[in-house]
Formats: structure tokens, sequence, C-alpha cells
């Protein structure tokens, strides 16, 4: 990220980047901060990465002016001919210990996982939960890093990862894509919605990977409870257990026929299980099935 004084220019790696310093009080608005300061920045992107961009910094910064807690945020933009990053860091309370405290989570992992979901916010009259969800997938790389997590969303890995940070306070977006992308903003939501009669956000994609700890497997109902908290919002339910080596009894039927079998109107979908989850999930839905 840059370093220096407001408006200061740097060149490294081929990049041509700026950073100005933004208040959080009266006056400063996500749209003046696209129009006037990103936006010119940025001369030669595609339709699509445009869009994209004044999407992201949009939502960002106004989680960075409602939710932040703090006097004054950063944003930092860098691009060449290949990539386009822009930044957003804040010395606030830190947005995964905000979430926990919020929701009485039990840690900052938690939190991360609730935040993969989607609808999810500490302000529900102000903000709809939705935009950090879109976000991550309209961009090529999203990262959150707060506290000791980071956070990533990849379009090349598929899914998201944690891994540890050292951020002492507040918050770091960075989203990165690339100038001539021929991605679209509403190709990604119609990605998330279950046809035209119904065009809201009623469709998730959770990594069940997160909920792991360390070498613990995926065996309990707690961990099933866990997987499946707020998951009545939405009407389609992919659950990607990439990356989870196997699945318990009990954590299978918790999911596939006891919440299934209360939330009859959500669909649940299961995909890159390997050979061991597939086998204990059809165990649960032949259970659902015969019981």
């Amino acid at each position: 990220m840059a370093q220096g004084a407001t408006r200061a220019r740097r060149y490294s790696l081929g990049f041509r980047e700026i950073t100005k310093r933004f208040p959080t009080g009266t006056g400063t608005t996500e749209d003046a901060v696209w129009r006037d300061f990103v936006k010119p920045t940025l001369p030669s992107l595609s339709r699509g990465a445009v869009d994209i961009c004044h999407y992201g910094v949009t939502e960002i910064v106004n989680n960075a002016l409602d939710h932040s807690d703090t006097d004054h945020f950063l944003v930092a933009v860098a691009m060449n001919p290949v990539l386009v990053r822009i930044q957003v860091l804040d010395s606030g309370v830190g947005i995964f210990a905000k979430i926990a405290r919020e929701f009485d989570l039990d840690d900052e992992e938690h939190a991360a996982f609730e935040l993969s979901k989607g609808k999810l916010t500490t302000d529900p009259q102000r903000h709809t939960g939705e935009g950090i969800f879109f976000t991550s997938r309209m961009f090529d790389r999203f990262l959150i890093a707060s506290g000791r997590l980071h956070y990533l969303h990849s379009t090349t890995m598929g899914d998201w990862v944690l891994s540890s940070a050292h951020l002492r306070r507040g918050t770091l977006v960075t989203m990165e894509v690339n100038p001539s992308t021929r991605r679209k903003v509403r190709a990604v939501f119609d990605e998330f919605t279950t046809g035209e009669d119904d065009p809201s956000f009623s469709v998730t994609h959770v990594p069940v990977e997160m909920v792991e700890v360390g070498e613990e497997n995926l065996v309990s109902r707690s961990q099933g409870k866990r997987v499946m908290a707020r998951m009545h919002v939405f009407k389609r339910i992919v659950l990607d257990f990439k990356g989870v080596r196997s699945i318990g009894q009990g954590f299978a039927d918790e999911v596939f026929r006891v919440w299934a079998g209360d939330h009859p109107h959500s669909e649940l979908i299961a995909v890159n299980g390997n050979r061991d989850v597939e086998r204990m999930i059809a165990r649960a839905l032949d259970t659902a099935r015969t019981s």
C-alpha cells in the first residue's frame, strides 16, 4: 500500500499507485470517493471492470464509514496493464472482532465463516449484509485482513481460505481485477438468484471446510448446526465440501436429515465431496427417506 503524503505517487513493479486519506465524519460519501478519487485514476478499463470497481469501492467505503468506529480511513489505487488493485484501510475495531461481539460468536474464525454465507450485518436497519458477499465474487481476488485472520476469495481457487494475519487494529480490504475483464456485475447477481421470477439474493455457496479447526474432522451435531445457522433465509444452499476429508454420522444427520426436514422449502446441494463424504451424505439421505 502506498505511503506518504496525500495523493503522493510512487512507481514499483510497474504499478502506478495513488493514496488518499478520508475522514469518516460528515461530508465524506462513498459516491464522492469513487467519483472524485478512484475513477479518475483508472482511465483505461473495460466496461465490466469499471462497474465492478464502482460497486466494490462504494460498498467497502460505505462499510468503513458506517462500521469501522474510527475517524479516518485510507484508499489506495494501483494499476498496471494486467491488474487493478484497490485497497481500503481503517484503524477501527476490526470487522471479525465486531461481528463476533455483535452476534455473540465463539471467535473470529466463526465470524469469518458467518460472513462467507452472506446476509450478515450488524446494522440491519441500514444494510442488507449483501455487499461483501457480492463484492468478493465480482473481483478476481478479494482479501480481508483483520486481527490475526486473512479471509480470501479467489475466482481461480473457487473458495475461501483462512490464514494468519497480523493487523494490530482495523481492517484492510484488498480488491483486484483484470482491467480487461469481461465479467459483468449483473451476471454475478444472477448467479445467486433462483431465476427471473425471484431476483432476490436467495442462493448461497458455503465453504464447509472453514468450520474445521486444525486437524479436527466434521463429526458432531454442533458443527452441523454451525454450518446451517441462518441458512433458512436462503432458498438454495450449496454446501461445498472441497478440502473436507471426512464427515461423521452426527454431522451428516444434523444437516441432511434434521435441518433439511425442518426446512422443506430450502434446497440443499452438496458439491465437491470425496467418496467418504458422499457415502455419509447418502446414508443420511436414506435415513431421511425411510424415517
